[in-house]
């Protein structure tokens, strides 16, 4: 049976069975296997894990066990998870330049909705995978990563020793990044640069943000394409290298991007969106009224982590913001499984492993307007066609180029 099949304008994985294995970590030892996965997952029930162990989907030194057995240092713990990977769209990963054993470069255009590492909830529908299963390539060691969201251009190296060359050129400055994003508001005309610091918040929750005191160096440079009052086309040029440094420096000019679910939320961010830094007022009290804690799939697929467990690196003073970012996720992981059937509300639950499925994500949720266009280095620039959002500022694109060629 083919892995992949497409189905109401999606891509999907039919559910399989996978197998996650780790050593017993030193808090597991003398406690019984029952105990372990019901008392540090909780986001299945006893009565799950009761079941699960009886059945040998859970397992201890690959035998079949009772859910008394007793954990002992150095026991292998099996879990095989039944899962449901969720659908991405069906549009192709895009062969810039086939890679071949003389320049070791293979350069796609990613889809957005395709992550680019196995990872979480996705296996299968990742852009490694995709290349491996549907191309026949192997052993790819991805040079740039672009967000699950996020599309365009990615550089792939097929061999080790040319990752290695191509972190060089990366880490010297040598190889220049142009983006194209259209954001909410009537971007300003002219060269515009942004050289706000900017820090990691919450691993977690990938929030990042503009801090004058704590942030990393970064630089943006933004120019305006094209416009229509209510959203700008912008080209973007980052001249740094931190995880959501566009996202992060166009919502603090006051222009994020316009369907960016994390950056462009006034349920996280009020009215103002976090233009300026300014935050919006978060209440300490909202922490003593946590919401109910909604399936966290991967705490049962990585045996290491344990529910609850938050970021240690988070500064207290942004310890509000992370909780409403918290609050506003856990909100949408309930709707996600309350909600899936319009009818009669109630969830829909799978048959074999009896956990509730997720509804098929929106169009709107499968992208956002930031697309990685064109990539340049030593004797070498490789470049993709614009995405439909952007199609307006197409016959603007040859002004850019003189400009970043500047």
């Amino acid at each position: 049976m083919d892995i992949y099949y497409e189905e109401d304008g999606l891509q999907r994985i039919h559910p399989y069975y996978h197998k996650y294995a780790t050593h017993a970590k030193g808090r597991w030892v003398g406690r019984s296997i029952f105990q372990v996965f019901s008392q540090e997952f909780r986001d299945r029930s006893a009565d799950y894990y009761e079941a699960a162990i009886r059945q040998g989907l859970i397992e201890l030194n690959g035998a079949k066990v009772d859910p008394s057995a007793i954990v002992r240092n150095g026991d292998l713990v099996t879990h095989y998870i039944h899962r449901h990977e969720p659908p991405v769209g069906t549009t192709p990963i895009g062969i810039v330049s086939d890679g071949d054993e003389d320049d070791g470069l293979l350069v796609i255009d990613k889809p957005p909705s395709l992550p680019v590492h196995p990872s979480g909830r996705y296996n299968y529908n990742s852009v490694i995978r995709v290349l491996e299963l549907k191309h026949g390539y192997s052993g790819l060691f991805p040079v740039n990563r672009l967000d699950r969201l996020t599309s365009g251009l990615m550089l792939i190296a097929l061999n080790a020793q040319k990752a290695r060359e191509m972190e060089v050129d990366f880490r010297a400055h040598r190889i220049q990044k142009e983006y194209i994003c259209k954001v909410k508001g009537d971007f300003p005309a002219g060269h515009v640069v942004c050289d706000q610091p900017i820090r990691v918040v919450a691993h977690k929750l990938s929030l990042n943000c503009v801090d004058s005191a704590d942030g990393k160096p970064s630089m943006t440079e933004f120019r305006r394409l094209s416009g229509d009052g209510t959203t700008s086309i912008v080209y973007c040029r980052p001249k740094t290298g931190r995880t959501h440094q566009i996202r992060v420096h166009l919502q603090f000019l006051g222009y994020p991007i316009a369907n960016d679910p994390l950056y462009c939320n006034e349920d996280v961010w009020g009215r103002e969106l976090g233009k300026g830094g300014n935050l919006p007022d978060l209440p300490q009290t909202n922490k003593q009224q946590p919401l109910p804690k909604a399936p966290d799939t991967t705490a049962v697929e990585r045996p290491e982590k344990m529910a609850g467990k938050r970021d240690n690196d988070t500064n207290e003073a942004w310890l509000p913001l992370v909780h409403r970012m918290e609050e506003w996720k856990t909100k949408q992981e309930l709707v996600d499984h309350v909600g899936q059937s319009v009818d009669d509300n109630v969830p829909r639950m799978c048959p074999k492993c009896s956990n509730p499925t997720y509804p098929d994500p929106t169009p709107d949720e499968l992208s956002i307007w930031l697309h990685a266009w064109r990539y340049s280095g030593p004797g070498w620039t490789f470049e993709t066609p614009l995405p439909a959002w952007a199609q307006d500022a197409s016959d603007l694109v040859d002004s850019v180029k003189y400009h970043s060629e500047k």
